[in-house]
């Protein structure tokens, strides 16, 4: 059982993920707002998801090898600094190339940020609870859509987008607070993993060729490209299919998140023991969700459409990091920057591919193509039956001396347990 103040680390980290995932993907629910108060035009604000994606997956792998050396909590709180002073810039952008360079700054720190907190929350927890301890980190990110994204939209359609992003800031500077604080100080990484910076580049290098964390990255690029082309238009697709916006584009917003906060619980209790089941039935309920919102269905198909896919694809990504942290047992920093870099290359091509189409007036195509992308992704998960296996073994149960403490004779040197 985890101890109660790892349990408030867990808790903080996925408070952290609530801040991120809600900056990250606050322009898909103020897209209107932020378009007309900056004089641009609505696929250009989309295109703020792509330019962020394209820095955070160009700079993942060769910061997270630079950064390996650094105690993980410091490093973790830097990354939420830099996200603080980001939301700060956002917030009184005079022009759109402000705002554009604002988003880029926190891009920087996105990949290091999201490739180190996973494997903090495996080493919180004993042997084979990896995946519900990455279950609930990712928590936030569904509290993110539940409350984050669907708040932030009615603040930003209440008092403008301007304070719904100084919010942001205020909450992430909380985040680093509590990371200081509650954060435990964990074993330092061993020396065959963190030697040198070059060395780490390499070693990220060769996982990302690896067979297993390949197959799970493609996969991963593959449903988020499509996911993204539709997503990042949600609040024009729905107000096509549904005439829903403004409160009612919040309430949808809303339902979306909450579904999605049901799907990672149930994602949770059998991401560690079915992971190609759990893994199909999620890419079979984003497929048929969206191809129910591929033609004009009214106001109640889309609606139900849009609680599914949010239920499907928010739970997604726990399936996916904790496949990542399976199959890459030693080296688990490494793998999970090659999965950052592949989630952020899905973000950043789906929302081109989504700009380009509505820019040439077929925001309709967008479902189709997500269903579509969905549907390419269960064929590899059906193929790889060696990475998604049909069961897990079960775990053995937790020694005595607890996770973080060091085998019987162990020496411990002073810097064994640095913050």
């Amino acid at each position: 059982m985890v101890k109660l103040h790892h349990r408030g680390a867990i808790v903080v980290l996925g408070a952290s993920c609530f801040v991120y995932v809600t900056a990250e993907t606050i322009p898909v629910g103020l897209l209107p707002q932020i378009a007309s108060g900056l004089a641009v035009h609505e696929a250009d604000v989309g295109l703020l998801l792509t330019s962020y994606a394209v820095v955070a997956a160009v700079t993942t792998v060769p910061l997270t090898a630079l950064t390996m050396r650094i105690p993980r909590r410091l490093l973790l709180a830097a990354t939420l600094a830099i996200f603080v002073l980001s939301q700060v810039a956002a917030a009184f952008a005079a022009t759109f190339l402000i705002l554009a360079l604002s988003r880029l700054i926190c891009a920087v720190a996105h990949g290091v940020f999201w490739s180190t907190i996973a494997p903090v929350a495996a080493r919180l927890v004993p042997d084979g609870q990896a995946g519900r301890a990455t279950a609930v980190v990712f928590f936030g990110n569904s509290l993110a859509i539940v409350a984050g994204v669907p708040l932030g939209t009615a603040l930003g359609q209440w008092l403008g987008w301007r304070v719904a992003l100084g919010a942001l800031a205020v909450a992430g500077a909380g985040c680093v607070v509590a990371l200081l604080t509650v954060l435990p100080r964990l074993p330092a990484l061993p020396r065959d993993a963190a030697t040198r910076a070059g060395a780490q580049l390499r070693a990220a290098v060769r996982i990302i060729r690896s067979g297993p964390v390949a197959v799970v990255c493609l996969l991963t690029a593959v449903v988020v490209v499509g996911h993204f082309a539709a997503y990042t238009y949600i609040a024009p697709l729905v107000r096509r299919a549904g005439g829903l916006e403004g409160l009612g584009l919040s309430a949808l917003l809303l339902g979306y998140g909450v579904a999605g906060l049901l799907g990672n619980w149930v994602v949770s209790r059998l991401v560690d023991r079915r992971p190609r089941a759990v893994l199909l039935g999620l890419i079979a309920v984003i497929a048929g969700s969206l191809a129910l919102l591929a033609p004009v269905p009214g106001l109640a198909v889309t609606v139900l459409a849009a609680l599914a896919w949010g239920g499907a694809f928010t739970a997604l990504p726990v399936v996916l990091q904790a496949t990542i942290l399976r199959v890459a047992p030693r080296a688990r920093d490494a793998a999970s920057a090659a999965y950052v870099v592949a989630f952020q290359i899905g973000i950043g091509g789906g929302a081109f591919v989504g700009e380009r189409l509505v820019s040439a007036g077929l925001l309709g195509r967008l479902p189709a193509l997500a269903a579509l992308s969905a549907v390419a992704a269960g064929v590899v998960v059906a193929l790889a039956r060696r990475t998604f296996p049909a069961r897990l073994p079960v775990p053995a149960a937790e020694p005595a001396t607890g996770p973080l403490r060091p085998p019987p004779g162990t020496r411990r040197s002073p810097r064994a347990y640095r913050s």
